[in-house]
């Protein structure tokens, strides 16, 4: 058993080259073998730049509203208690609402050393497409 105390692992701020936005990762962590993830809060209209990830990712919304996206799919709005799942591979964004503060749990698989594959930001026009 292994328990990581809280507040024992810095906040950090999301990279400008693969989020929009003001955004907090806390407590990230890997679990045995290839699981990983982290808790990510998303000041209004902050957001991931478009990625995929080769086992797919979850989301657990634990707070605020928030924006998904799948490439090719509608807006979705989330909420709390909401689950997302991405498929492998699935071309996807998320982040919160323009005027609400929206954190989630994300959790992803790596596969041979990748977890995720980052891509181009998301746009205004594709973010305020409701």
């Amino acid at each position: 058993m292994k328990i990581t105390r809280n507040g024992t692992t810095p906040t950090r701020t999301g990279p400008e080259d693969i989020f929009s936005g003001k955004v907090q990762i806390d407590a990230p962590f890997a679990g045995s073998g290839a699981l990983s993830g982290a808790t990510v809060t998303f000041e209004p209209g902050a957001r991931t730049a478009w990625h995929t990830h080769p086992l797919g990712q979850t989301l657990l919304v634990i707070s605020g509203l928030g924006r998904v996206q799948r490439e090719g799919g509608p807006v979705e709005i989330i909420r709390p208690g909401d689950i997302v799942w991405f498929e492998p591979g699935e071309k996807h964004w998320h982040g919160a609402a323009p005027d609400r503060a929206m954190s989630h749990i994300a959790i992803a698989e790596m596969k041979d050393g990748v977890v995720v594959d980052w891509m181009e930001h998301v746009t205004h026009e594709q973010y305020t497409r409701i």
